[in-house]
């Protein structure tokens, strides 16, 4: 009778749980609201028969929002009421975007941050990279503090300026003090770039003093890296419209450099040959702009090269 249990009852028990089971679904079903039905001439009116049409132009690229944020910041320079003879805040605006400034900033912090690893490596040719970036890092934070308009980090772009140069100047030669201090502007800029600020003192009101920021030769040095790879990314006109937003970016940098390197306070800055040789290489740096700026690509290559050339020119004359 057990047996007879098991074979029998218990599989028409389940059959029967089976069918409650789909007449409490069918009835669920059937008590379902039905969907709604739209007339086709109304909603036309209101939405959209496809996503791309709701759309208009071209999708923004990091290039046009550069350009758009340089032209913006200007726009606001020229409103608050400036002279009209160019002023050291118009002449950043005129070379770099907000952007390019943060981005390349974000770059060279994380190039530092590799080379300060241990107290050996750094002793042993470490400090000569901390010292490149740290003097590249002070030099864009000199911009930032006389930039005219909003642009990251420019609260603390003065102390910023200060304690990477100084660091910098101090990395002349490996040592474990040194590599302590090159360890704290790592921490430093770390918190800058999370946004805590710097716990360092606040620096004055004190103007740019280039003498103390940057010297020449690691400049020139950057400079040497920021031009190949601008050559390396606009060796065609397909190349440079892939490359676009690096190209400008570079370009933006190149001229920031030339600018930079007549500063008062800077090696030869008073030699009149010296500053049509940097002044070159802006204005060569800026046509690569506005090549991009006009979509002209196969531009960008002629003035990449004019760029090199004013370069190769300064080279032979000044170090």
């Amino acid at each position: 009778m057990h047996r007879l249990f098991h074979s029998v009852l218990l599989p028409l028990a389940a059959m029967a749980v089976a069918a409650s089971f789909d007449s409490a679904s069918a009835t669920a079903q059937e008590q379902r609201a039905r969907p709604p039905v739209f007339d086709e001439g109304t909603t036309s009116r209101i939405f959209f028969p496809d996503i791309s049409a709701a759309i208009r132009g071209e999708r923004p690229t990091l290039a046009s929002l550069q350009k758009t944020d340089a032209a913006a910041a200007l726009a606001k320079t020229n409103e608050s009421g400036s002279d009209t003879e160019e002023s050291g805040d118009q002449r950043w605006n005129q070379l770099i975007s907000p952007i390019s400034l943060e981005d390349e900033i974000k770059r060279v912090k994380l190039k530092f941050d590799a080379s300060i690893t241990t107290p050996g490596a750094f002793n042993g040719g470490g400090y000569q990279e901390a010292r490149l970036h740290l003097s590249v890092l002070a030099s864009l934070f000199a911009v930032i503090s006389e930039y005219s308009g909003d642009v990251r980090w420019k609260s603390d772009a003065k102390t910023a300026r200060d304690i990477t140069a100084k660091t910098a100047l101090n990395c002349a030669a490996g040592s474990t003090p040194v590599f302590n201090e090159a360890q704290l502007r790592k921490a430093d800029l770390q918190d800058l770039m999370s946004g805590a600020g710097l716990s360092a003192a606040k620096a004055g009101e004190d103007e740019n003093d280039w003498s103390m920021i940057a010297d020449r030769s690691p400049l020139m040095e950057y400079a040497e890296l920021v031009l190949d790879k601008l050559s390396g990314d606009s060796n065609s006109a397909e190349s440079a419209k892939d490359n676009v937003d690096a190209v400008r970016r570079n370009a933006e940098l190149l001229a920031v450099l030339g600018e930079i390197l007549v500063q008062e306070g800077m090696d030869d800055s008073e030699d009149e040959d010296y500053q049509m040789l940097s002044r070159a290489m802006t204005a060569a740096a800026r046509s690569v702009v506005t090549a991009i700026d006009r979509q002209d690509f196969d531009s960008v290559r002629g003035a990449v090269g004019e760029v090199t050339q004013s370069c190769a020119a300064c080279h032979e004359q000044y170090r």
